[in-house]
């Protein structure tokens, strides 16, 4: 290696060594590009209409908080006053839930029964858990008071890059070397595309998801259906664990009543999933991200160590953009054109 590739090999690992400490910093910066690509789109769908881009951009950011207003004043009230009484019916039916676990224990063979732990061994199982989460909750109120900065940073840095997007753009592909600046601006218009279309499903999933199951809740009387059903279409924003997640409050009030509600609030969910997945994606011919699940899971896991809490809300964009990327420059540009001496 002469001097030159020494010095951009240096470069390249300081850069990945500042990046590595400001990780959290980046991947604010990521949501923001994730949120103004969003917004760019309807920007240009005005432009098509004969408005200008910068009255679209207004429209656009008057959409945006018009639409965060609404969801505070409007939907947050009613989430907040059935919230606490969620929590309570929640730890009933989680309550119920141990005690029927306990009659079909008891039930069985009586050589089985000292193999299940007792509360004092989990109890011993759990105090390490429990003496991290203690240790850390310093560190939790100090990012609990940097949520609102965080936001406002967040907001500035969208808008700033929906006003004129083409120097940041440009800036980046400037980046790389003359002789691949071409390659880096085709695959940031596949990454616009591949972002784009995750920004659909994952709205329309969120509103599938909220919609059928407040009308699913209501048909088997179910208590709070309605925050319920505002919980299940926030949590289908997180693939696969979100899905999860949201049967559990409802599982657990069904719980209440009989065995059997549980039962079917469960079917009801994963029949929401089934009727989304194979009637509703076909009919409005919806391109369904490739991603394969187990890929996604892992894409969860390891954004989250990497970003922290952040990395799992914005794991599947990162893992959309990822692969995009991988298959560009690693597939095409690297191992296909390896060739054997």
């Amino acid at each position: 290696m002469n001097f030159s590739q020494w010095l951009g090999f240096t470069i390249i690992a300081i850069t990945l060594y500042i990046l590595w400490h400001i990780r959290q910093l980046v991947s604010l910066f990521f949501a923001a590009v994730v949120i103004a690509n969003g917004l760019n789109h309807l920007v240009k769908w005005f432009q098509k209409r004969g408005i200008k881009r910068s009255y679209g951009v207004l429209i656009s950011t008057g959409i945006l908080l018009t639409a965060m207003v609404g969801f505070f004043c409007i939907i947050i009230p009613p989430f907040t006053n059935q919230f606490p009484e969620l929590i309570q019916l929640v730890t009933q039916g989680i309550k119920q839930l141990i005690l029927s676990f306990k009659k079909l224990v008891s039930t069985l063979d009586s050589e089985w029964i000292p193999e299940f732990p007792n509360i004092q061994e989990l109890t011993q199982q759990l105090q390490p858990l429990v003496n991290q989460i203690a240790g850390q909750g310093l560190s939790v109120f100090y990012n609990t008071l940097t949520i609102p900065l965080s936001l406002l940073l967040l907001l500035a840095l969208t808008l700033m890059l929906l006003a004129n997007p083409l120097p940041y753009r440009q800036g980046f592909i400037r980046l790389f070397p003359l002789f691949y600046r071409q390659k880096i601006d085709k695959i940031l218009c596949k990454c616009d595309a591949a972002l784009q279309e995750w920004l659909i499903c994952v709205l329309f999933d969120m509103l599938v998801m909220a919609l059928f199951s407040f009308i699913g809740l209501l048909a088997l009387r179910v208590p709070l259906a309605l925050s319920q059903a505002m919980l299940a279409g926030i949590l289908a924003f997180i693939p696969n664990i979100g899905l999860v997640l949201s049967i559990i409050p409802p599982m657990a009030i069904a719980l209440i009543e009989s065995s059997y509600k549980s039962i079917v609030v469960i079917i009801l969910y994963f029949l929401i999933k089934e009727i989304q997945i194979y009637i509703l994606n076909p009919l409005i011919k919806r391109k369904k991200t490739s991603l394969p699940p187990a890929f996604i899971l892992l894409s969860q896991l390891f954004f989250t160590i990497i970003f922290g809490i952040i990395g799992f809300f914005l794991a599947l964009p990162l893992a959309v953009v990822s692969e995009v990327c991988l298959k560009e420059i690693l597939l095409v540009d690297i191992l296909d054109r390896w060739q054997e001496k």
